[in-house]
């Protein structure tokens, strides 16, 4: 797609005495530059964002391991107590056999 630049009767004469290939190349390094310190930027503004939300996941992690360890020790604790309940469930159920039988001998 060509391009068109309309310029102005005096300056148009200025120009043609300039080597515009010359003045293109100069502007391009320009540019050039510019875009690589706007990319730069853009880059570092983008590092800076994702090592924050690198953080915020590290704490999100930090509190999961912290809620998981609290749940094992919690299960353990459940575990003993469960079995221990089961221990003495079953020692209840043998003196109230025993208790039943010593009623049924008396009868």
């Amino acid at each position: 797609m060509p391009i068109e630049i309309k310029v102005e009767g005096k300056r148009f004469r200025k120009l043609k005495e300039l080597d515009i290939l010359e003045l293109i190349e100069k502007s391009l390094t320009k540019a050039e530059k510019t875009l690589q310190a706007e990319r730069e930027a853009f880059l570092l503004e983008k590092k800076a964002k994702l090592e924050e939300k690198l953080r915020e996941i590290e704490d999100e992690l930090e509190d999961l391991k912290a809620f998981y360890e609290k749940a094992l020790k919690d299960k353990e604790l459940m575990t003993s107590v469960r079995e221990k309940l089961r221990k003495e469930n079953e020692e209840l159920k043998k003196e109230l056999e025993e208790r039943r039988r010593e009623i049924n001998n008396k009868t």
